[in-house]
């Protein structure tokens, strides 16, 4: 009963084509792109005026750039500091080199309970994993206790936003699943249930309370780990994280490594910067802290599962391992033109939008077509670098990474320096550049070549041929100018033939 979410170890969805593709066919889903629009624009705009009112939010984004990039230098100290906190705190640290393993370690500890039912609160690194179709395998019942995780959950669906995971429905579509499903997972929807918001949240309260009340193991992540005093910290916007995180006996939390940050003065950014960016709210509703384990307070025992998962391998890449900064706020997916009109399901990865074209190829790789089109999913406006309360320059990683696809050369992968083959599919693009770079590095021959080209230029198709049409299907070729640059300063401010012109207005 863990829902249609088809996830591999890896987090791809299986089965998903390469990003080209499957942007093309949800780019004809009219209903799809409305839903979009509508959310992506209506989100956007109220965190502008939320970030608004801060005068120092530039101070604050630098800030948090500092500190996640601090910390993952000094990862390895951080991470030892935390397993002594939550050791200490009566906590059990378990590590996961990959998802498997992972798994492997969250199926156990749960059977260990004896227990066949878990409720999660929402986690994007379970769903990376595919934790849920790894207890199914198990026999155990994995509900999902975020109202659009619920969503998706009960529609068989797959998750589209990292906030909001069920942006791609409307209200009519998830009262129509409320109504045919919800009864197979138990509680039955309300008779004569509408698509009026307030009846929709109670419906999923009713459905979901029964659950919080019999569970006795909870699953989920967690938004930043501190080092220091070895504290999980999760934030929400609807409360049913806390019901998972206080009322089960067992908690097990399975959290990315990049999460620890070095002390708890630290939270003093993200706690400011996240909700902003994220829900446009200037402090999130829920904010749940805790440290191991307390007599009669909250579960009795405590398990966190320190999750790799190619997260040491993007920390080897100096340019990709930005991308380990990201807190998770989403911003930067809504203001993505290409997001919005693809939507997330396209990326193939539970990371949609710019920050899943630059952190899925890392974690999984780019041997795969999926993750070989992911640096491709850009229209490189840097929309996303603007929003991104981390300052991660999302168009440098793409631009990095596009050149590992075409190019190939050394990366990392399972803690090993390899050298990656070139992609399939870019031989003309390798061998466009490479005439580039020899053109570029012969300044007579460029220069040769400028000339000729407006000599003829009124011989220029309009559409490039061959592999060519693709890009030029949806793009104008640029007019060739009458003449070069080169030519033309020389005539108008004089000055040698090898570009080293002197000017006459000095």
């Amino acid at each position: 009963m863990s829902g249609g979410t088809s996830v591999g170890s890896g987090g791809t969805f299986v089965g998903m084509p390469a990003f080209p593709r499957a942007a093309r066919e949800a780019v004809g889903d009219a209903t799809l792109r409305a839903n979009l629009r509508h959310a992506t624009h209506t989100i956007r705009d109220k965190r502008a005026r939320a970030v608004a009112e801060l005068d120092d939010w530039a101070a604050l984004r630098e800030a948090g750039r500092q500190i996640k990039d601090h910390t993952l230098r000094h990862l390895d100290h951080y991470l030892v500091q935390l397993e002594e906190a939550v050791t200490a705190a009566g906590g059990t640290v378990h590590w996961a080199a990959d998802a498997d393993e992972a798994n492997r370690i969250v199926t156990r500890l749960v059977q260990e309970t004896g227990e066949t039912e878990v409720v999660k609160v929402k986690s994007m690194a379970t769903q990376e994993i595919g934790l849920n179709e790894a207890l199914e395998e198990a026999g155990i019942h994995a509900y999902e206790t975020d109202l659009a995780e619920l969503i998706v959950q009960l529609g068989d669906d797959r998750p589209s936003h990292i906030l909001v995971p069920a942006i791609h429905r409307n209200r009519g579509e998830i009262r129509d699943i409320f109504r045919s499903r919800m009864a197979r997972w138990g509680r039955p929807a309300p008779d004569g249930l509408t698509d009026t918001p307030a009846e929709l949240a109670e419906a999923a309260r009713l459905h979901l309370r029964e659950k919080f009340l019999r569970a006795k193991v909870g699953v989920s992540g967690a938004n930043f780990m501190v080092a220091e005093t070895g504290t999980m910290v999760v934030v929400e916007s609807e409360g049913n994280g806390r019901m998972c995180l206080t009322l089960p006996e067992t908690l097990i939390s399975v959290v990315g490594i990049e999460k620890v940050v070095p002390a708890w003065r630290d939270l003093e950014v993200f706690l400011q910067t996240l909700p902003r960016s994220s829900t446009a709210e200037r402090m999130n509703p829920y904010t749940s802290m805790w440290t191991g384990t307390a007599d009669q307070d909250g579960p009795s025992t405590f398990h966190l599962v320190l999750l790799d998962n190619g997260r040491t391998d993007t920390l080897a890449d100096e340019v990709g391992r930005q991308a380990l900064r990201c807190i998770r706020c989403s911003a930067c997916l809504n203001v993505c033109p290409v997001y919005e009109r693809a939507g997330g399901h396209a990326y193939g990865s539970v990371y949609p939008g710019p920050i899943g074209a630059i952190l899925s190829p890392q974690l999984r790789g780019t041997q795969s077509a999926i993750d070989a089109s992911l640096p491709y999913a850009s229209s490189l406006c840097g929309a996303c670098y603007e929003v991104c309360p981390v300052a991660i320059d999302i168009p440098e990683v793409l631009v990095h990474l596009r050149e590992r696809v075409v190019q190939g050369g050394a990366a990392t992968r399972h803690g090993n320096r390899v050298t990656l083959k070139p992609a399939k599919g870019h031989a003309v693009e390798r061998a466009a550049m490479r005439a580039a770079g020899l053109a570029f590095a012969r300044p007579g021959a460029l220069r040769a070549g400028q000339r000729l080209a407006a000599r003829t230029r009124w011989l220029h198709p309009r559409t490039l041929p061959g592999p060519g049409r693709a890009w030029s299907a949806t793009r104008d070729l640029p007019e060739v100018p009458a003449e070069p640059f080169r030519d033309w300063w020389q005539r108008t401010r004089g000055g040698t033939t090898d570009g080293t012109a002197e000017r006459n207005d000095r």
